[in-house]
């Protein structure tokens, strides 16, 4: 009974919180006409303009009813087969590749745990993605408050989208009209997945699973959701020129910071830098840290929308940027420890593919190259020295490798971007990429611990040190490893 009362409340809050969302999507979803225009039909021979003049008065032949931010589809079947390919290769990264790339790092007794987190927030946040967050992203603000719709729309998008109101076969978003917008939905909807999902390297092996639901659904419309509109969904950062092909402020600074804020707030894990904290399986983690480069093909060369040569160069500056840190972080380990690990060799890799995120649609290959040979020591100091230095439990780096990886790879898009490349380019500064970056710093440092300090009074959020000492697989979940 006492577990029973434990859980009620975050129970109650899960519930309060669906139930908010419907309330809000049917309350606010609306749908925006957009009158057909038949100017074609004037010039036509007198009997087809009067045939012309039956089929528009019929309803059935009225151009599809839009929403703000829509626009009429017209499908480019090229584009829409990359983008179906890329979706299926971004959600690759999450399930299976974060969750064994995590998974292998953790302790034994912790391994289902960590790799369970990763299910939950992508189930969690695919449902909060369809009842609000693809609106809250992608939509246009409304007027609300006194505030005229274009200032609301500079923060945040609306909400006639909810529960996917309004979005048709015949519909596609207006800044990719050649996508159906379905499509779009869940190319963009990967995305949101894998930003909480590495946010749970930050506390791996000390969070309950109640606190993590609850954490994710929030975290996803309050945090991820405004960012993402910010910069990709026509919010102000975006309108100031702030480049970010493909996420490194929207998703790697974001989760990372998050992280290291969850980091500290739940406190470092029993034992910690009193006693060693090995992997258990490194293998587990080479297979994930394979899968996520893969699938890092779809993260980037798909932010290009079409298969052309913009997708082919943001390919290519993955791969070259990947295997440059993957090598400069080897050196430093060299150097420092004598002996150059599979951990850590595989973390260079993923600071790498992190580095070039924000850039890869923007810069050539020299200048892939040269991010990512930075981007291996410095997310190494970030990761081993900064982290000693300051005493902060980040279990698995997600501060240390995406935090920091998507700082550097900003920065750094501003110094290396080229119009050669990308027309986008024109303009970029290290300046205006700070100036996203501390928005985002800010925003989600800030919101990322209320929603924190909501889940530790509702749900709970740390397992009891007897609970952290038996293990997570067989507390939360019930099952284990075979020890044989």
């Amino acid at each position: 009974m006492s577990q029973i009362l434990n859980r009620l409340p975050g129970a109650l809050a899960l519930c309060l919180l669906t139930l908010a969302l419907f309330w809000v999507g049917g309350a606010f979803a609306q749908e925006s006409v957009v009158p057909a225009v038949a100017e074609a039909a004037a010039d036509a021979a007198p009997a087809e303009t009067a045939l012309a003049a039956e089929v528009i008065a019929e309803p059935a032949a009225e151009a599809p009813a839009l929403l703000s931010h829509q626009a009429v589809a017209q499908i480019d079947g090229a584009a829409s087969s990359w983008i179906l390919t890329s979706t299926a290769l971004v959600l690759l990264m999450t399930l299976p590749g974060l969750a064994l790339f995590y998974g292998g790092m953790v302790r034994r007794k912790n391994v289902i745990a960590t790799i369970t987190q990763s299910l939950g927030v992508a189930a969690v946040v695919t449902l909060a993605w369809f009842a609000a967050g693809y609106s809250l992203s992608f939509g246009v603000g409304q007027p609300a408050f006194g505030f005229s719709g274009e200032e609301v729309n500079s923060v945040i998008g609306g909400l006639e989208a909810a529960f996917l109101n309004g979005v048709t076969m015949e519909t596609a978003y207006a800044a990719a009209p050649g996508l159906p917008e379905f499509l779009w939905i869940a190319f963009q909807l990967t995305f949101a997945i894998i930003t909480p999902a590495l946010v749970t390297g930050a506390f791996a092996e000390r969070i309950k699973y109640s606190g993590l639901l609850l954490f994710t659904a929030l975290w996803t419309l309050f945090v991820y959701a405004p960012i993402c509109h910010w910069v990709w969904g026509g919010g102000f950062l975006g309108s100031a020129g702030v480049l970010d092909f493909a996420g490194g402020a929207v998703v790697h600074v974001n989760s990372g910071v998050a992280g290291l804020v969850c980091a500290i707030f739940l406190g470092a894990r029993k034992g910690y830098g009193q006693s060693p904290i090995v992997a258990h399986n490194p293998v587990l983690t080479m297979i994930g840290a394979s899968l996520l480069l893969v699938g890092w093909i779809g993260f980037n060369a798909g932010s290009a929308w079409a298969a052309d040569a913009l997708a082919g160069v943001a390919l290519l500056n993955t791969l070259l940027a990947a295997m440059a840190a993957s090598l400069t972080w080897k050196i430093v380990e060299v150097i420092e420890k004598r002996k150059p690990s599979l951990i850590g060799v595989l973390s260079g890799l993923v600071a790498g593919l992190v580095a070039i995120t924000p850039a890869a649609g923007f810069v050539d290959p020299k200048g892939a190259v040269l991010i990512g040979a930075v981007a291996g020591p410095f997310c190494y100091a970030a990761s081993v020295w900064i982290k000693k230095l300051l005493r902060y439990d980040d279990s698995l780096d997600a501060f240390g490798i995406h935090g920091a990886g998507g700082l550097l790879g900003a920065l750094l898009t501003g110094v290396f971007a080229s119009t050669a490349i990308n027309g986008l380019s024109e303009g970029a500064n290290v300046a205006n990429q700070a100036m996203g970056l501390a928005f985002t710093v800010a925003w989600s440092a800030v919101a990322t611990s209320v929603i924190l300090l909501i889940c530790k009074f509702t749900t709970g959020l740390r397992v009891t040190e007897a609970q952290e000492e038996e293990g997570l697989d067989s507390h939360l979940h019930g099952e284990a490893l075979d020890h044989a």
